[in-house]
């Protein structure tokens, strides 16, 4: 499995370099949850460390603390799923 070494910023974890395991599409995820001995669960969220100054492309990742997020995420969507909150118009079914 790839690494990548990323910053944490803020938090209990603030100042520290913690490899993070990337995904399929190289980058580390969005969301990354540590839990704590005393049952709750401490929340990042991924921004940009810097950004490439001709290009502006994303030179690497570091997370911030996110102290009102809660935990869990939304976890996996699938393209062919139904959103939930839409107002989406019930499938037309014909016979025939």
């Amino acid at each position: 499995m790839r690494t990548e070494d990323t910053a944490f910023v803020g938090g209990p974890l603030d100042g520290r370099v913690l490899p993070v395991v990337t995904g399929l599409t190289g980058q580390v995820p969005a969301r990354y949850e540590v839990p704590v001995p005393e049952g709750g669960t401490l929340v990042y969220l991924r921004e940009p460390a810097a950004r490439g100054r001709r290009t502006g492309i994303v030179r690497g990742w570091l997370y911030v603390y996110a102290p009102d997020t809660p935990p869990g995420g939304r976890g996996v969507r699938w393209p062919w799923a139904r959103r939930e909150g839409r107002d989406c118009p019930a499938p037309v079914r014909r016979n025939g």
